[in-house]
């Protein structure tokens, strides 16, 4: 391995970030080996520093299994009771004429997007995620506002 330029740092720490807030990612191998099919050569010091320097920590998942997440993005799992989880990303869900339109943390759309994907809600058709807004295109026949009111049910907690 040669020198590391910062922007290469910069660029392989936002990978891993990204890597962490979007998959279960259990192991630092596992994660080395991620980061590695994304074009980052790096050994297992070089990503402890970075891990420690993006404050990643493994948790336990409820259903069991560790993985990583990072501080202030809860690692989740498919399924509707990450909705719940990912309740304090969420800053405010608003209905348009077409589209529901999901505010987060900055950061934290990719993390609510799979979240919502998972939950497999009859509602809702897909999600576009930015990094911190998401489009949310609701099922045939079903009215924005309905999509809006079955996420608040949900997110009410987080929404008051």
């Amino acid at each position: 391995m040669g020198p590391v330029r910062p922007n290469e740092s910069l660029s392989r720490r936002e990978a891993i970030r990204n890597l962490i807030r979007t998959e279960q990612i259990g192991t630092q191998e596992e994660l080395r080996e991620r980061i590695a099919e994304l074009g980052f050569d790096v050994t297992q010091a070089t990503l402890s520093r970075d891990l420690a320097r993006l404050r990643a920590r493994r948790v336990t998942l409820a259903g069991g299994g560790m993985v990583y997440e990072i501080e202030g993005f809860p690692a989740t799992t498919a399924g509707d009771g990450d909705l719940e989880r990912v309740r304090d990303m969420v800053t405010s869900v608003l209905a348009g004429d077409t589209l529901v339109v999901v505010h987060t943390l900055p950061g934290a759309a990719s993390a609510v997007a799979r979240a919502l994907d998972g939950a497999k809600l009859p509602e809702l058709l897909g999600t576009i995620a930015g990094d911190d807004t998401i489009f949310l295109a609701p099922a045939p026949r079903i009215p924005p506002a309905n999509l809006v009111k079955r996420l608040i049910s949900v997110w009410k907690k987080g929404m008051q």
